[in-house]
């Protein structure tokens, strides 16, 4: 297959002289207007774009809080780790000071032992607006021996590491501002201690992998490939929990309530052992363990940014490549599967001999190790095939790669991560592709994207076939990716995208709701 190589993480910001001047550098965070926000980038745009820019530009300011942005106002309250990440990764072309801030604020609430929690809560927010809230997972009492902080509530348990990757974008975006505010230099030292966590206390199978120990921790919820571990947990009772997430979506897009009261139970369980990590062969170690690939990419990958980070300060880290091309061949080695043609989740708790059994379901974090350059060919091949091919139907049924496999026995098109098409995910594997020369594929999704989060209302995710919007409009990191890819230079930007704003701009015009 033939591939010219490019390499994503070199993106950079236009040279510091010829920078356009940002409201946001000039005024400081607390002067940026909706109106502001929507700056023009420093090349020639399609008329149609700045009006898309625009109106994702008006969703990130109407959820900015002030010091970070929710995921929506109604579902999603509080501020959530790897949402910020992606949410700072749009932002820095538009505010490159709200995004530094963004990522701030987040780190800000890190645990003493290095973890990220996956939710910072906002003690302005009523307490009943999101369950489980502050009142359930008591983290400055409950978390205090694993560090959690005195200052600010949280939950106990982690998201993604996408956050070294993030940073060092919002670097790039403005070198000036961020070496001003000593951004990298900050921000460092508390994502070697949140990789440190994550390769250290997390490696419950032993083989350097890090583990996910609720199904929340992966981000993408109620995936199928969850079932089979999550089989073994007894649910919390349903009148021991009430879901506020059904007050604002449609109970058919949401989990259902077994599998929430098993989330539940797995949480409670956590917290009443005071959030400690403990192998899966100790009594009271996790009833539910699982290395998950996706997450092992986004940690690898961000190890490399972090290494980036480290050479950016002048203090070059030769060993934080090293472990990054050792982890690559562990992921290979642990999760890779030759007959499903992408990488498998492994259940630390099933199997013989305590090395875990892989879960045989095909799910989009299957196929994220596309991120990772140190890849071998013979399985980003064979990934490109998978993606394309009937399971996930990339550029044949659909536009935009499912969560699930379109051929799985338990697909379904509209239930959260059981098969709809996702912003992040897609953002992340467009990533992977042009990072292996994967040009055109990359740029069609680039384009299903830019069209279909302008159609969707700036969904939370969508139907993949009909691209129908489900959860939430006015979703953050859908706002968030859309600016990313919109603000693509025009000499790598393909003509696809640029009809893609056409179209949006055509609804628009002829008075379509979008």
């Amino acid at each position: 297959m033939d591939r010219t190589a490019a390499d994503p993480a070199a993106e950079t910001a236009a040279p510091e002289a010829e920078r356009v001047p940002t409201i946001a550098s000039d005024l400081g965070v607390t002067d940026v207007t909706p109106d502001s926000l929507t700056l023009v980038p420093p090349f020639s745009a399609p008329e149609a774009a700045p009006r898309l820019r625009s109106a994702a530009a008006r969703v990130l300011h109407a959820n900015w809080t002030g010091t970070s942005t929710v995921p929506s106002r109604g579902l999603y309250p509080h501020q959530w780790s790897w949402d910020s990440a992606f949410i700072a990764i749009g932002l820095r072309h538009l505010s490159p000071l709200r995004a530094q801030i963004e990522l701030e604020t987040l780190l800000a609430a890190q645990w003493g032992d290095g973890r990220v929690p996956h939710i910072v809560f906002n003690p302005d927010v009523p307490a009943g607006a999101y369950f489980p809230g502050p009142g359930f997972w008591r983290s400055s009492t409950d978390g205090r021996g694993a560090g959690a902080p005195g200052a600010v509530e949280t939950s106990g348990i982690v998201q993604p590491p996408v956050h070294a990757l993030a940073a060092l974008l919002v670097h790039r975006a403005d070198p000036g501002l961020s070496r001003a505010r000593g951004f990298l230099a900050r921000l460092r030292p508390k994502l070697a201690a949140w990789h440190r966590y994550l390769l250290e206390r997390r490696d419950l199978g032993g083989a350097g992998l890090a583990s996910v120990v609720h199904p929340w921790e992966q981000g993408m919820d109620n995936s199928p490939c969850w079932d089979a571990p999550l089989a073994r947990v007894t649910p919390a009772p349903a009148r021991s929990f009430r879901r506020a997430d059904l007050d604002h979506g449609t109970v058919s897009d949401r989990p259902t309530d077994l599998d929430y009261g098993r989330y539940v139970r797995l949480a409670v369980r956590y917290r009443d052992g005071g959030y400690a990590d403990r192998g899966p062969g100790s009594a009271d170690g996790p009833e539910f363990a699982v290395e998950d690939p996706a997450f092992n990419a986004l940690l690898i990958a961000s190890e490399q940014a972090l290494a980036e980070i480290s050479a950016e300060l002048g203090e070059p880290e030769p060993e934080r490549l090293a472990r990054a091309g050792r982890l690559t061949d562990v992921l290979v080695e642990r999760l890779w599967d030759p007959e499903a043609g992408l990488f498998l989740c492994r259940d630390l708790l099933a199997g013989p001999g305590g090395e875990g059994a892989p879960v045989p379901e095909r799910a989009v974090g299957g196929l994220l190790p596309l991120l990772l350059p140190g890849l071998p060919p013979r399985m980003v091949d064979a990934l490109v095939h998978t993606a394309r091919g009937p399971h996930f139907g990339l550029g044949g049924p659909v536009e935009l790669v499912p969560s699930y496999d379109l051929l799985g026995p338990v697909f379904d098109p509209r239930r959260y991560w059981r098969g709809p098409a996702w912003f992040n995910t897609n953002w992340l594997l467009e990533r992977g592709l042009r990072l292996h020369g994967e040009r055109g594929l990359a740029a069609g999704l680039r384009a299903a994207l830019v069209e279909t989060a302008a159609a969707s209302g700036f969904a939370e995710y969508v139907d993949p076939y009909t691209k129908e919007s489900c959860g939430t409009r006015d979703f953050s990191w859908t706002a968030a990716l859309c600016v990313d890819l919109l603000s693509q230079e025009p000499a790598r930007e393909p003509a696809a995208v640029v009809r893609a704003a056409g179209r949006w701009a055509d609804r628009r015009t002829a008075g379509v709701r979008v």
